[in-house]
């Protein structure tokens, strides 16, 4: 393991670059970041929040590097292996690595620095891959969990074929297709096959029914223009998670975002950090974001229409 601890704000937070020993995966390091709100105080015992980034994606993209630095807690936010920094080999369908990166960065911080983990946000990949640790360690690890973010989440694995079916022709012709995309302003392409496509629409999402602890508090957040994840999986996720008790869910839609949240990772940001304190006052209740608040978007509209009076 190597540290590097770089300059961060507010002063009284602590930015610190971790490289954490695969013991998996040979030569692969997980690179990682850890924040402190207060750096002086002991690990041991604190509390922290893990950020998991999606499929291309990367630790300080999107919302993450936003979120990490104004939460009132640590947290950690990590490359899964063979994304930017973190090294290895990058497959479209192998859920089970990015599961076992996990695990290897939970061990770590909580056996090396004490830490208990507090919080999961992922997104979308991220957030199945989470969904996938918690259901898997619900009878150890995951009891210390209390909320879990789910961003752009996707229930229905098996719609992922509706994408192969853009590459059809490629695949059949040469069995495969480029993946191309730009991680970290470096462009990257990864082989895809059939059976890549294959893996990801196996990975079994209904565990959550059963098998979600069901004391966790959840907050779904999905974007109304998603093209990449069908936003109607988040009515899934909110019947599957508003089953538990004593567990919440909270499911919060907003009408021009895309899976990315291109142009406002605002909304995810701020929408966590009302959320929090809400849960912590134990003040949440199963139903939509802001149920019973009337604000501008809710007003009377009276255009085209002629008055009465």
């Amino acid at each position: 393991m190597s540290l590097i601890t770089t300059t961060a704000q507010p002063a009284s937070q602590k930015t610190t670059k971790v490289a954490i020993l695969h013991p998996y995966e040979k030569d692969c390091p997980i690179a990682g970041v850890l924040e402190q709100v207060e750096p002086e105080q002991p690990t041991q015992g604190r509390r922290i929040a893990l950020i998991l980034h999606g499929s291309l994606g990367h630790k300080d993209y999107l919302f993450q590097k936003r979120l990490a630095l104004r939460l009132p807690m640590d947290s950690f936010r990590f490359d899964f292996r063979g994304n930017h920094e973190t090294p290895g080999p990058l497959l479209f369908g192998r859920f089970s690595n990015d599961l076992l990166d996990l695990e290897v960065v939970i061990e770590y911080l909580t056996k090396q620095l004490g830490y208990v983990i507090d919080m999961l946000v992922g997104h979308s990949r991220g957030s199945v891959v989470s969904l996938m640790y918690l259901c898997k360690h619900r009878e150890g690890a995951a009891k210390e969990v209390t909320r879990f973010v789910n961003v752009s989440g996707r229930y229905r694995m098996e719609k992922i074929y509706s994408d192969m079916e853009l590459h059809k022709a490629e695949i059949e012709s040469q069995g495969f297709y480029l993946r191309r995309a730009t991680v970290a302003r470096k462009p990257i392409a990864i082989k895809v096959t059939r059976a890549d496509y294959d893996e990801f629409a196996s990975i079994d999402t209904s565990i959550v029914w059963d098998q979600f602890p069901a004391h966790i508090d959840v907050l779904t957040i999905q974007g109304l223009k998603d093209a990449v994840v069908p936003p109607y999986d988040a009515v899934i996720w909110a019947r599957a998670f508003g089953a538990r008790s004593p567990g919440t869910h909270t499911l919060r839609y907003v009408e021009e975002a895309d899976h990315n949240f291109t142009g406002m990772p605002e909304e995810v940001v701020h929408t966590v950090l009302e959320w929090l304190p809400q849960q912590e006052r134990q003040e949440l209740r199963t139903g939509l974001w802001h149920t019973g608040v009337k604000d501008a978007d809710c007003g009377r509209n009276t255009r085209g229409q002629t008055s009465m009076l």
